[in-house]
């Protein structure tokens, strides 16, 4: 058998290896999740209580991670929604939503009735239509003990004029998951990647779909040349000319029973439209200083079309232990040249 028959071959045991697991993983989780959808909707009940829009002056918001901060189409704000925090004993999901006026330095609450469920880990991402519009996809739930949880695959728009909130049904989306990446191209959402976890597995996508913003439809890619690997948490930038670039992230698979490995990704994707239904994925080797290993750093497109990316951390993992190097440097990507570079931050100037 040829190389390519050899590797088509590979593939497809790969898929199916990724079906069985997903199909394992469901099974399993349901259980879970059905738990946890009873404690979903009381806390529904509580919000379906708010029944006018309220807008109050506020000191910042409380600690939290893994909630979305979108900058507003529009306006010089940030939108702060869900995030989860856990005190020690106890963890909180929150479905707050918060305006931050990036002039004046002051925060807003916004109680808007009819929000999404309390998530963390999920996406956000900006549109400018509408007055300008910010779209919710997935997401998760945990339990109180931080034990359980359940995926969402629900879509939101949070219609930023209006101040209201809605939920769009439509079939054939994304499996519910976290971790995933979502961005805005061209009058459609891309969403990538992300995990689906149970108390006793998981499983990492590398799956690709489009929703497209006029017809509500969403669809399910297939596009040619080598994907990135499954994983979650990654960097995901829309290029100027609509092209998707992928950095990073973070996947863990089993090496023996009740021992897991991760995975700290450092490679770079770029996934292009090259016609109405063809779509290629094709791997970055860029030049220059590239960031060290590392997850959870933040990133998003600045001025000259770069990337910014900024702190992170690179768990050094033990089979009973697990320690964290933090970082707070910058890193940029030019995405015309394909390179990396140290951002530098100059202070401000001082009266000699």
């Amino acid at each position: 058998m040829g190389k390519k028959g050899k590797k088509e071959k590979k593939v497809k045991g790969a898929e199916k290896t990724a079906a069985k697991m997903e199909k394992k993983v469901s099974k399993r989780s349901k259980k879970d999740e059905e738990d946890l959808e009873a404690l979903i909707a009381e806390f529904q009940t509580l919000d379906a209580k708010k029944t006018q829009i309220i807008e109050t002056s506020c000191p910042p918001p409380s600690p939290r991670l893994n909630g979305s901060l979108t900058p507003h189409p529009e306006k010089d704000e940030l939108i702060l929604f869900g995030g989860e925090y856990f005190n020690g004993q106890k963890t909180f999901l929150y479905n707050e939503l918060y305006i931050y006026n990036i002039k004046k330095n002051t925060w807003s609450k916004i109680d808007i009735p009819n929000p999404p469920p309390r998530r963390c880990a999920h996406q956000a991402a900006a549109v400018p239509q509408g007055g300008g519009q910010i779209w919710i996809f997935g997401g998760e739930f945990a339990s109180p003990d931080g034990e359980q949880f359940y995926h969402y695959k629900d879509l939101w728009v949070l219609h930023l004029q209006t101040k209201t909130w809605e939920q769009i049904k439509a079939s054939g989306g994304p499996s519910g998951r976290s971790g995933h990446r979502m961005t805005y191209s061209k009058r459609q959402l891309i969403v990538f990647g992300g995990f689906h976890e149970s108390t006793r597995d998981y499983i990492y996508y590398n799956d690709v779909y489009t929703f497209n913003l006029d017809s509500f439809t969403w669809a399910k890619l297939s596009p040619s040349g080598t994907a990135p690997l499954p994983r979650s948490g990654c960097q995901m930038t829309t290029n100027q000319d609509g092209s998707v670039v992928i950095y990073g992230g973070y996947s863990k698979q089993k090496v023996k029973k009740d021992v897991d490995k991760g995975t700290v990704h450092t490679d770079m994707f770029l996934l292009k439209q090259e016609g109405a239904d063809k779509w290629v994925w094709s791997r970055l080797n860029p030049s220059g200083v590239k960031p060290t290993p590392r997850t959870g750093f933040s990133g998003t497109l600045g001025p000259n079309n770069r990337i910014l990316l900024f702190g992170g951390v690179y768990d050094e993992e033990e089979e009973e232990s697990i320690e964290g190097d933090f970082f707070n440097d910058i890193y940029m990507y030019d995405m015309g040249k394909n390179r990396w570079f140290t951002g530098q931050i100059k202070g401000p100037k001082t009266e000699k």
